[in-house]
């Protein structure tokens, strides 16, 4: 069995929320037994109860916490009502709900939580005065930061559904997510600045506000200085400054929150409608129970308002946690995010896998050039960290922290597995599912696999924040097909995972990217893993190509320098996979690219290349943060021959 990188002190074991529940629980005669993830499980309606009131969630009463169970289709907390906003500004008035900062900013921007209340009052008063109702539809195009908070919040105290796109998205990536649902109201900023740069917004939003369907309106974050306006248009510091006094609707537990959008590299961008209660309660519980967040507390995680983890991170809000926002470049200048922990005393800290890995390639260290004595925890997400980022954080960051690495996604709006703060942490590993998260692991024929053994990664028993449907499918078809056609009944994520002997998880990448030479499945991560141990590879990328009858394959690596792939380093490369994966991870060839195309959230878009390489096209290339550089895989030799067969 693998040694333990790390393991909880028996004092913080003792001071955890995890082990506060399983007393709160016993103080209520439950005994959960050794295994609280099991018996969350098998009691899940008494689970989600007793967490309600483990968390002083001030929910109406209801009637049943489960009926009509099933997937899809449970109704959950029948005849309750509860406003998400008013369990999000529940905190002091005194306590720092937000810290901003920008690449631009010299510094930031403090925000109580009687500050937050009166601007979120101002935005929901103005509202009010143009009709705005329940179940209408508002957009932000905003960078993270307070605005992008305000109207998120503003929003669900009056039951308005919210939906946010990154401002890096072209028009065509705008239209094609906003078209669908047509917004009563785009929030915007004329100008973004990243990396050193300022970016105008302004034509754009204007070309985007008269594409969409009816008459939307526009609220600049700040007056640009030409004022074209060419539709309903208002300004933000224009808005009533004594707003009325803030009153949060109260709405059913089904009502809804927030659309999130898919990243759409396979066709047109799925529109996925989110409940608010129900997201609330799946992110308190991995807030509080998983990630370990008190009141006081200081969370950064480094995102973008187009990626779920900024809707994941604002829900702390209900802890009382202090939300650290920093809008700009991780690396301008290099150890921009370590500053930032630093001065703010951050105590979790997370990014996407791939932020961890550059940080290794770059050689940082953390723990000798800052001081992080407040930072207990490191999240990372998006893709899977490698076993050796999981050691270069014990090395090179600090020895005495929690890094847990969760998976989850834009589907469920939380995770299916992620940390536990009173058990150790072993490399390339996540802790284990998340409480009351039925997940297993199936054959191809839906047989559940004994730990070990690698299969598709699924849920056998519904949860609060299944998506309560797709936008514009009334029947539920689309749903249906997306995560219940492969096993009925069961909910199939589209991972490639294992269990592992001591209850955790391996996720070896996408279940649709999985490579499969000669019959045998093989997850990309198992080849980056190996791949990226390299000094001279920044990253790589692996597909499997059909060729022969079989499938193949190819690798893509980025080299940090300019120059060509070596034969040397291509055969060590070979010898490594061949002895520490096996013979059938070698590829058939490894091709040196000048870049590799990643979504907008940093993921790997494995799909896309694949597509490429068989003679297909990318259906849209907006869902990515670097379209371009699919033209160099266009260009090759092996993708032009797969065309012409």
């Amino acid at each position: 069995m693998t040694q333990a990188l790390w393991t909880p002190s028996a004092q913080r074991i003792a001071n955890s929320r995890w082990q506060a529940f399983i007393q709160h629980l016993q103080t209520h005669g439950i005994e959960p037994g050794d295994d609280l993830h099991a018996w969350s499980v098998a009691h899940r309606a008494d689970f989600w109860r007793e967490l309600v009131d483990f968390l002083a969630i001030p929910m109406t009463p209801y009637t049943q916490v489960i009926s009509t169970d099933g997937m899809p289709g449970t109704t959950w907390f029948a005849g309750s009502h509860l406003n998400v906003a008013e369990v999000l500004l529940r905190a002091p008035d005194t306590d720092i709900a937000l810290v901003t900062l920008g690449e631009e900013t010299a510094s930031p921007r403090r925000i109580s939580f009687a500050q937050l209340r009166h601007e979120v009052a101002r935005l929901a008063g103005f509202w009010q005065s143009l009709g705005y109702q329940a179940g209408d539809r508002i957009t932000t195009i905003l960078p993270v930061g307070a605005e992008a908070a305000i109207a998120y919040l503003a929003a669900a105290s009056l039951g308005l559904v919210y939906s946010s796109c990154s401002p890096d998205f072209g028009l065509t990536g705008l239209y094609d997510r906003l078209h669908q649902i047509t917004p009563k109201l785009i929030i915007a900023a004329p100008a973004t600045f990243y990396a050193g740069r300022r970016h105008d917004q302004r034509d754009k939003i204007r070309q985007l506000q008269a594409m969409l369907p009816g008459e939307t309106g526009l609220l600049w974050t700040q007056a640009p200085a030409d004022r074209d306006d060419r539709g309903p248009t208002w300004h933000w510091p224009d808005l009533p400054a004594v707003p009325k006094p803030l009153q949060f609707a109260s709405l059913p537990f089904a009502h809804p929150l927030c659309i999130l959008f898919t990243s759409g590299t396979t066709g047109i961008p799925k529109c996925i409608i989110h409940g608010g209660s129900g997201s609330l309660l799946q992110h308190l519980k991995e807030h509080a129970l998983h990630v370990d967040l008190h009141a006081g507390d200081r969370l950064l995680f480094y995102t973008s308002t187009g990626w779920m983890m900024w809707n994941w991170m604002i829900s702390a809000l209900a802890l009382g946690v202090t939300l650290v926002l920093y809008d700009g470049a991780p690396f301008t200048p290099d150890t921009r995010l370590w500053d930032i922990a630093e001065a703010e005393q951050v105590t979790h800290l997370g990014a996407g896998a791939q932020y961890f890995a550059e940080c290794q390639k770059r050689h940082l260290q953390p723990r000798r050039s800052h001081h992080l004595c407040a930072l207990r925890s490191l999240l990372s997400t998006g893709s899977p960290l490698a076993h050796e980022t999981f050691d270069y954080i014990y090395r090179e960051i600090a020895d005495d922290i929690a890094v847990q690495s969760i998976s989850g996604g834009t589907d469920i709006l939380s995770c299916f597995a992620l940390g536990r703060p009173t058990q150790a942490v072993y490399r390339g590993e996540l802790q284990g599912p998340g409480l009351a998260m039925d997940v297993v692991i199936l054959d191809q024929d839906g047989q559940e696999l004994a730990p070990g053994q690698k299969g598709e990664l699924c849920c056998r028993s519904a949860f609060p924040s299944m998506p309560l449907g797709f936008w514009n499918d009334p029947d539920g078809q689309r749903y249906h097909q997306a995560y219940f056609s492969r096993f009925p009944g069961i909910w199939a994520h589209g991972d490639f995972a294992e269990l592992t002997q001591h209850g955790g998880l391996i996720i070896h990448g996408r279940s649709d990217a999985t490579l499969n030479p000669g019959g045998v499945r093989i997850g990309t991560a198992e080849i980056y893993r190996q791949v990226e141990t390299f000094p001279e590879i920044l990253e790589s990328l692996a597909v499997a190509q059909t060729y022969a009858g079989d499938e193949r394959i190819i690798l893509f690596v980025r080299l940090g320098t300019n120059d060509p792939l070596q034969p040397d380093l291509e055969q060590r490369l070979r010898e490594r996979l061949r002895q520490q994966a096996s013979p059938r991870h070698v590829p058939a060839m490894i091709l040196s690219a000048p870049a590799l195309p990643r979504t907008r959230s940093g993921k790997l878009a494995e799909l896309a290349v694949k597509q490429i390489l068989h003679g297909g096209q990318v259906d849209n290339v907006e869902a990515l943060a670097n379209p371009e550089v699919l033209d160099w895989f266009r260009d090759l030799p092996i993708a032009q021959r797969v065309q012409t067969m």
